[in-house]
């Protein structure tokens, strides 16, 4: 039997397998209190990890947990360090209150930008909640059945020269370099795409996973995290107002699904 708890902040949907969908970007929400001091660019959120939740409701089907932030990444970025310390050191990136887009265009009004206490108080009223509550989700599912996979969705405009050169392949799969998931689980987990000739796809390229993978895989303890990166090409118009496109959907969220259910069985395998 599943529970759902609705908060300000997120919506967790609480399985009955060991499988969480974490989708911190989801969020489109720019509390009214914010939303002068955006400019208007930046009140359509287009960064946003669009429709994430129609591609991952497959999941549900499967018995997993899914937990996604309604608040903006822009307001504050639930998949980087509460210090702000750079995940991608040398490179174009944005931060955990972000002041640009993608793009490099300007998030705020002139003179807007958030204090560092300001910064803090984001933290304490919206990021906390959320990992607060990806941890105890994670710590449920393990304590039922000793291992966990948390799934990190993401996705992104195919074609942003600030972050990356040329078009970024289809499916960025990344577990820290290999850290953050146990190989063998994740061999078996992206073992479906071999029957996916369609979808270009690379392993711990240019995005090894943000602050949630690294920070909560931990295979010796269970706790398996896998990133996936993937364009929003596969499902969605790229441009405002960045709708849902249900055919262009099936193939990959069918795909999604046989990997999901890939990495089950192999959990399955090894609790026998």
């Amino acid at each position: 039997m599943s529970t759902a708890i609705e908060t300000p902040t997120y919506h967790l949907h609480q399985g009955s397998v060991p499988l969480l969908i974490s989708i911190p970007h989801l969020g489109t929400s720019i509390p009214a209190p914010f939303r002068e001091l955006y400019t208007d660019e930046a009140l359509q959120t287009g960064d946003s990890d669009w429709h994430l939740d129609q591609v991952y409701a497959v999941a549900r089907s499967l018995g997993a947990s899914l937990l996604g932030a309604k608040v903006s990444r822009y307001i504050v970025d639930l998949n980087r360090p509460p210090g702000g310390e750079s995940l991608y050191p040398g490179q174009n990136t944005t931060g955990l209150c972000p002041l640009t887009t993608f793009h490099g265009n300007p998030l705020y009004k002139d003179g807007c930008a958030p204090d560092a206490a300001e910064i803090q108080r984001r933290v304490e009223t919206y990021w906390t909640p959320y990992h607060q509550a990806l941890q105890a989700e994670i710590e449920r599912l393990r304590a039922q059945h000793g291992q966990v996979l948390v799934w990190e969705a993401h996705s992104i405009a195919s074609v942003i020269p600030r972050l990356f050169d040329g078009k970024l392949p289809d499916l960025n799969f990344g577990t820290n370099g290999g850290i953050s998931c146990d190989p063998q689980l994740f061999a078996a987990a992206t073992a479906p795409l071999q029957a996916a000739p369609g979808f270009s796809h690379v392993v711990n390229g240019r995005f090894k996973g943000g602050y949630n993978t690294r920070h909560y895989g931990q295979p010796g303890r269970g706790v398996h995290t896998i990133q996936l990166e993937m364009c929003q090409s596969l499902y969605m118009n790229e441009a405002y107002p960045y709708e849902y496109r249900e055919v262009t959907a099936q193939p990959v969220q069918k795909l999604i699904g046989e990997m999901l259910g890939a990495g089950l069985a192999y959990l399955s395998s090894r609790a026998k």
